[in-house]
């Protein structure tokens, strides 16, 4: 396990190299996109976490791991990958928990511990987001499969500053509601809403981890 993991490796590095290795991240809430910089060591001291046992998870989890090594593949697969695999659903799930969330603030408005200004908030996620991805699939991604990637620093520098404003978006969804944990009154409707909230915070996170720490650093020739 040495041999191939070290504390020392940086988040990013660890998604990037291991498949499995951000399922893991997603179960301790580490965030290896945003905040993909920091060492292993380090994000487990901050989080308070036992270096070594999230190591033999690590170990544990990449023994039943088949994903894809997007930093081998070519640079148009992976363009295609992200746009078919978190662009196109990404649109129309942001819509569908806005609506969930105005029905919940709606029927639910009397109770304790009804979400107030969730739907407000995921109208501006949703805003700023297919902004951001327009930016990408009309200025960035043409300009690196025109083989123009290394020309590309300034479109890759607000792209990464928008990325950390979606990372604060996150944790502003996590304050609204408590942290994803439905309260014992909630509806089926309000439960559901909470489970595909934390699946898209995991889409997002898998998302911006491939484009901050594969795709661009591979089009800028890092």
């Amino acid at each position: 396990m040495t041999a191939t993991l070290n504390p020392r490796d940086t988040l990013a590095e660890l998604a990037t190299r291991m498949p499995g290795a951000s399922r893991v991240f997603h179960r301790h809430r580490l965030d290896f996109c945003c905040g993909g910089r920091r060492s292993l060591e380090a994000a487990c001291l901050a989080k308070g976490l036992d270096t070594e046992s999230l190591l033999a998870e690590l170990a544990l989890e990449e023994q039943g791991a088949d994903g894809t090594d997007w930093s081998e593949r070519p640079l148009p697969e992976l363009v295609d990958h992200i746009l078919e695999r978190y662009h196109a659903p990404l649109r129309g799930e942001l819509a569908e928990l806005e609506a969930m969330a105005r029905k919940v603030e709606r029927v639910h408005q009397q109770k304790p511990g009804c979400p107030h200004g969730l739907a407000s908030h995921l109208t501006v996620i949703r805003h700023n987001v297919e902004q951001h991805l327009a930016k990408e699939e009309q200025i960035l991604f043409p300009m690196i499969l025109q083989g123009r990637g290394a020309m590309a620093s300034g479109p890759v520098t607000v792209m990464e500053h928008e990325h950390d404003d979606h990372g604060a978006s996150l944790r502003r969804t996590r304050e609204l509601t408590g942290d994803l944990t439905p309260p014992p009154e909630a509806c089926t409707t309000w439960r559901a809403l909470y489970l595909r909230l934390a699946q898209l915070e995991r889409d997002l996170m898998d998302h911006i981890h491939l484009e901050n720490n594969v795709l661009f650093p591979r089009a800028l020739g890092g």
